[in-house]
């Protein structure tokens, strides 16, 4: 289990549940256009901050996560709770909700 802390507040994850920071998506384009705050589609990538312990089976087994602290994620669209902490925005989501990893 690891934490997310960032100043006095430290967020621990319960469960199968991750804190992630989103990324924000590339304000200017390769070919130059700047897009607006308007226009910005919602990120669906981030970085997990904190992972919970995972998830127990139906005996009562622990399920080890499949993602770690320090990982880049693509997350499903709509999904998790949107929470801000002294002006930095974080989501706590399922681990479910995480669709892929992201490779460098």
């Amino acid at each position: 289990m690891a934490t997310a802390k960032k100043n006095n507040t430290k967020l621990i994850p319960l469960g199968d549940r991750l804190v992630i920071q989103p990324v924000e998506q590339e304000e200017v384009l390769a070919s130059g256009i700047v897009i607006p705050d308007t226009a910005k589609e919602k990120p669906q990538q981030g970085d997990v901050l904190a992972a919970g312990p995972g998830r127990q089976d139906d005996d009562g087994k622990r399920i080890a996560m499949d993602v770690k602290v320090g990982d880049r994620v693509l997350y499903a669209k709509y999904s998790g709770q949107e929470i801000k902490i002294d002006r930095n925005e974080y989501i706590v989501l399922s681990e479910k909700d995480v669709l892929c990893k992201v490779g460098a």
